[in-house]
């Protein structure tokens, strides 16, 4: 349950290998992790501390205290005790059972099994035991339990490949490999139970993309870099086995250190309810000294001629001091006017919510069986509240998977075609797909339908050949054979699986390479290139480039990166098909495809020659070295002739333009962080509907530091402002918006400032109804109403997102509420005094009795206001359950039964000094008269709530009053839902391809270190899907402005 902890802060760390005595020296953490808040000895006090930071339980532990006085003390101290322990202990256990899944969570994870080198031989050990400093074995498709140093791996040269989702989100795989040195070691148990290098390392930090550190060996050293590390969430892929060295473990790792410490978060309704208690908490004072002022003044007026009578001793009470303890008399009289038990009801509606998100099946997940989970109650409503949406792009809002559509060679477009009418058509639309069965190697998932290129290829066009060459040489893809012979690519990067696997169907099949060629079957002849030089890629190049010999001793270069770049170094000859082939790019843009331009070089030998002699000199040199060799690279990437482009498709997730649409006619903000240019980021924008045609401007911010882009978008804020004043468009939104709240709060409020109403020296409610007023007489209902409670069904929900705003624009609790539901709560209990008191005055009852005493008086008004409360509660019920029928008519059942209980002779004979009024609710109740005053309490405190509602959803309906009018309408009338015919609609889109994935493997391809020995398991292929679009955001838009005018019956569109 405990793990260690550093004691000191780390400058470096310093590792020695299988000497678990030396590492402890130092006191480094192990590898159990918790993300936990509490434990069995620290829950109570950082719970309570947690609990106390809310102004209202501060303030009825302060109370709690007062009424131990008994100067001052008008009610027994259980008043506040219960409720204030009930309150308590609700929310800690709703925390308790938060921490409980966390620590769930964390022992699963850290009593899962490693191999671990001890006492030179493998023992499984759990995670929570392994050292810094043990050497550990990892299998394929295993998590990596700590931060490792890699030493070997099955693959040649120590090399292994990892999938860095956990860290990262991406799902390409990434190579890492050992140093030459280690690498030696492989899988010889004795050899690695003798490893005893010490590594000098950085200190334990969160920088996933860095690490820097030195390995001490055989009296040599060694420097080791990111390249040679795997993190702990990383998972080991195509790899059957690999050993690490454990340099951070635990909460070391980097993993670790990017979770940060769990916090106590605070929602924005608890911040609002904090302010509003302060608020409450003062006119509550101000009350109290009002109050104690009316009384010193009275002592000193009438006060004195009681002493007579009381025989108080002189000098014992004065004025002033009976003032001063009458004050904090009525600061306990009055405390239910501080809403503790709305605190408790927001925890248990949380807590109800969570379950229903859990249980949601329209939130599960088939696929991978995955259903919705609240991983915290705490921010349940913040649901209701968003504002903006923070997406990334590729793999979140795209599939990731890519689809070679379309491309030019040479100022000719293969992938459409002209129709009957002269116009360009899609030719995947229009013809059959290109059979391939020609070729045995072809990728069948993979489909292009214009038979022209075809054509061209079998006509020999030179051009083709040359384009279809560089697809199929400039990439870093490594190929192998499964069991069943078939060609398998792994690649870095799906583009490049795309464009690799198009010109393996079209006849050009990269077949294998080494360190030094590249093997590529052309039209069913194996040709041998070799590979001269790898110029990698990288995000500030956006270019890759391969220069190699072919057969006939020819130096090629051949080159694809972003049109943007590569343009720039094209030869000045290539002037026509530069024009010509940016048309077609415009083009696949406008159609939201990724696009690359393709390119070569012929060079001359000499030259080469010279220019590898100073790659080779830049390469060993220590400073400067990057610079030096991007200097080479941009100086032989010139004079390019340009041969054309590639336009692959990047599938928009299903639903996602649907969602998209949504959640802009909700009011929410949406941005997409990418990485490829301007161009296709518009794309993606009219792609997903994030930007219509309707707009009327769209402003480009692009700025290099926070200044400029700050000047930037005051710059269009004013320009908008100009435009026009309304916002009407919705592109650009400057106003803070705020929270949302369940109608529940403002009955709860109402509710609890009309518990009491005081008079001089005892409250008028039985302490034991003050008592259990909020805890059983008023608290299932409102739960029932916060939990189940509907403004409309879930499919309305959808059909008009509009619905969402009022949550974003804080219109349904806020300081204005608050004030109404103060104004309501005196108004009510104003009605709840001095009704009954007016209609008692002076009167007897049907017996001939007086029915004005105190108890008769109580028991009235105690009897009024649960049913004012339930039938409130009622009213503002708009869907009704089982469970809402049993709690508002079982808790009012319950009252009486509790009623009568407290005035019954059997509980007299137990507690006499408690309940001493014996008969007199059965007494009460009994009269006509009583009922008669009860009843005309109740409509006088619910006819006003009720008129203006009725006015408000008469004159000035809201959005959802519409909406439930419509559903009671369709409820009666049950027509029959119709489908309007949907249409296609045309988007004026462009875009263009950045070129956007990470640094290749250049480095390790030509050293040869990623060269595979033997063929590993078999890994799928490239997945395929087809996006089929469909037109309805039409639909959605005319239906959602119809709505929101005139709500007629016909205008539905089930999304």
């Amino acid at each position: 349950m405990f793990c260690s902890k550093k004691k000191s802060l780390e400058v470096e760390r310093i590792v020695k290998a299988n000497d678990r005595e030396h590492n402890e020296k130092f006191q480094y953490a192990d590898n159990c992790i918790h993300t936990s808040k509490y434990n069995i000895l620290t829950f109570l006090p950082i719970n309570l501390f947690e609990q106390f930071q809310r102004v209202a339980n501060a303030y009825f532990l302060f109370l709690l205290i007062l009424q131990l006085i008994p100067e001052i003390s008008s009610l027994t101290w259980f008043t506040t005790m219960v409720p204030l322990v009930l309150v308590i202990t609700m929310t800690a256990v709703k925390d308790a059972t938060d921490d409980y899944f966390r620590h769930k969570s964390d022992n699963q994870v850290n009593n899962r099994l490693s191999e671990v080198l001890i006492d030179s031989k493998l023992q499984n050990e759990k995670w929570m035991n392994v050292k810094v400093g043990d050497i550990v074995k990892l299998e394929n498709n295993q998590f990596v339990a700590a931060d490792l140093l890699l030493l070997s791996s099955s693959e040649p040269h120590g090399l292994c490949y990892i999938e860095t989702a956990e860290l990262d989100g991406e799902t390409n795989l990434k190579v890492r490999h050992a140093l030459s040195v280690t690498s030696e070691l492989g899988a010889d148990i004795s050899r690695l139970a003798k490893f005893d290098g010490t590594v000098v390392c950085e200190a334990p930090n969160n920088k996933l993309d860095k690490f820097t550190g030195v390995l001490s060996w055989k009296d040599s050293k060694h420097s080791l870099n990111n390249e040679k590390i795997i993190l702990r969430g990383c998972i080991l892929r195509n790899t059957s086995w690999c050993f690490g060295m454990v340099i951070f473990a635990g909460p070391d790792t980097k993993l670790m250190q990017n979770s940060g410490k769990t916090k106590f978060k605070r929602t924005s309704i608890d911040r609002l309810m904090n302010t509003l208690v302060l608020w409450i908490f003062g006119f509550l004072v101000c009350m109290g000294i009002i109050l104690a002022i009316g009384n010193s003044i009275w002592e000193n007026q009438v006060g004195d001629q009681f002493r007579t009578f009381l025989f108080w001793n002189e000098g014992e009470k004065n004025s002033v001091f009976s003032g001063f303890l009458t004050f904090w008399s009525y600061i306990i009289i009055l405390n239910t006017v501080v809403p503790i038990s709305l605190y408790v009801s927001m925890e248990v509606i949380r807590l109800g919510h969570s379950y229903f998100i859990n249980w949601d099946r329209k939130m599960y997940y088939p696929e991978k069986a995955t259903p919705a989970e609240a991983r915290t109650t705490t921010l349940n409503e913040e649901l209701g509240q968003i504002e903006y949406i923070f997406s990334d792009k590729t793999g979140t809002l795209t599939e990731n998977i890519m689809t070679f559509k379309k491309c030019s060679i040479n100022g000719k477009i293969y992938g459409e075609a002209d129709d009957d009418m002269g116009q360009k058509t899609d030719m995947t639309k229009k013809n059959k797909p290109v059979d391939f069965a020609v070729n045995p190697q072809a990728d069948r998932t993979c489909q292009f339908s214009d038979h022209h290129l075809m054509e061209s290829i079998k006509l020999g066009d030179s051009k083709v050949y040359e384009f279809l060459r560089v697809l199929a040489l400039c990439h870093t893809v490594m190929s192998e054979e499964n069991s069943a012979g078939q060609l398998i690519y792994q690649v870095q990067s799906p583009d490049e699986g795309a464009l690799v696997t198009a010109a393996r169907n079209l006849g050009f099949i990269f077949k294998s390479r080494t360190s030094e060629t590249i093997t590529i079957e052309e039209l069913g002849t194996l040709v041998t290139y070799q590979l001269l030089a790898f110029l990698d890629f990288n995000n500030i190049r956006k270019r890759m480039s391969v220069i190699v010999r072919n057969p006939e001793g020819q130096i090629k270069l051949y080159s694809k990166g972003a049109d943007t770049i590569l343009f720039e170094k094209l030869h000045p000859s290539n002037e026509d098909l530069l024009t010509l082939t940016t048309d077609h790019l415009s083009e696949f843009a406008g159609e939201g495809l990724r696009t690359l331009a393709i390119a070569y070089r012929d060079l001359d030998d000499k030259y080469f020659k010279e220019w590898h002699k100073m790659l080779e000199d830049a390469n060993a040199l220590i400073d400067e070295r990057d610079e030096r060799v991007a200097g080479l690279y941009e100086e032989i990437e010139r004079d390019l002739m340009l041969l054309g482009a590639t336009a692959v498709e990047d599938k928009l997730q299903e639903g996602v333009i649907e969602t998209v649409t949504n959640l802009s006619l909700a009011n929410i903000k949406i941005w997409v962080l990418t990485g490829d240019k301007q161009e296709t980021a518009i794309n993606i924008g009219y792609a997903c509907n994030m930007l219509t045609d309707d707009m009327n401007d769209v402003f480009i911010i692009s700025g290099n530091t926070a200044v400029e882009v700050r000047e930037e978008l005051r710059k269009a804020k004013e320009n908008l402002f100009e435009q026009n004043r309304s916002f009407s468009n919705g592109h650009v939104v400057f106003e803070k918006q705020q929270l949302e709240l369940d109608s529940v709060v403002e009955e709860t409020i109402t509710g609890d400032y009309a518990l009491i109403i005081n008079g001089h020296s005892l409250t008028v409610y039985d302490q034991w109804f003050i008592t259990l007023f909020n805890i059983v007489y008023t608290s299932l209902p409102v739960l029932a109403m916060g939990i189940f409670d509907q403004d409309v069904d879930d499919q309305n929900s959808m059909d008009y997102p509009q619905l969402y705003e009022p949550g974003q624009l804080n219109l349904l609790f806020n300081k204005r509420k608050f004030f109404i539901c103060m104004a309501h709560g005196i108004y009510t209990s104003l009605a709840l005094f001095f009704i009954p008191y007016g209609a008692f005055y002076n009167v007897a009852g049907d017996d001939g009795q007086h029915v004005a005493d105190y108890q008769s008086f109580a028991v009235t008004m105690a009897t009024s206001l649960v049913i004012v409360v339930s039938v409130q509660i009622a009213l503002d019920t708009s869907y009704w359950t089982v469970i809402n029928h049993v709690f508002i008519w079982g808790s009012v059942a319950t009252y009486f039964s509790i009623l009568f209980t407290m005035h019954s002779n059997g509980i007299f004979g137990i507690f006499p000094n408690q309940f001493p009024f014996v008969g007199n609710a059965r007494h009460s109740l009994a009269q006509k008269c009583i009922w008669l005053v009860i009843l005309l309490t109740t409509v006088a405190s619910v006819m006003p709530v009720v008129a203006f509602r009725y006015l408000k959803v008469d004159i000035c309906p809201a959005l959802s009053d519409q909406i439930r009018r419509r559903q009671k309408a369709q409820k009666k009338a049950k027509p029959s839902r119709s489908r309007r015919p949907q249409t296609r609609r045309s988007s004026s889109r462009r875009s263009g391809y950045a070129f956007a994935h990470q640094e290749g493997y250049g480095e390790l391809i030509t050293s040869g270190k990623n060269m595979r020995a033997k063929n590993p398991p078999p890994t799928p292929g490239l997945e395929k899907t087809l996006y089929n679009s469909t037109s309805w955001i039409e639909n959605l838009c005319k239906k959602t402005t119809d709505t929101v005018s005139s709500f007629s019956l016909d205008k539905t569109v089930k999304l």
